[in-house]
């Protein structure tokens, strides 16, 4: 099967989507962030919290761990 590319955009879409019942996101940090040394530019949050459940996590990891992303698809890389 040919290789499908997926916007950054559109792959925190399908993992928030898939996420949102558990009560927990996935979050994007901007690199001028105070924050971004410590959480990463992504990181998972409970959603009722705020609490960080995992920072510098790799989106494309997570989105195939969680099934949102096919074999067939890639993450876009700009």
């Amino acid at each position: 099967m040919e290789i499908q590319y997926i916007t950054e955009r559109a792959l925190l879409a399908r993992i928030n989507r898939k996420l949102t019942p558990h009560d927990t996101q996935l979050k994007r940090c901007q690199a001028d962030s105070v924050r971004y040394p410590e959480v990463g530019r992504f990181y998972h949050i409970a959603t009722p919290t705020g609490a960080v459940l995992a920072d510098h996590v790799n989106i494309e990891t997570m989105a195939r761990d969680i099934g949102v992303l096919a074999d067939w698809e890639r993450l876009e890389r700009l």
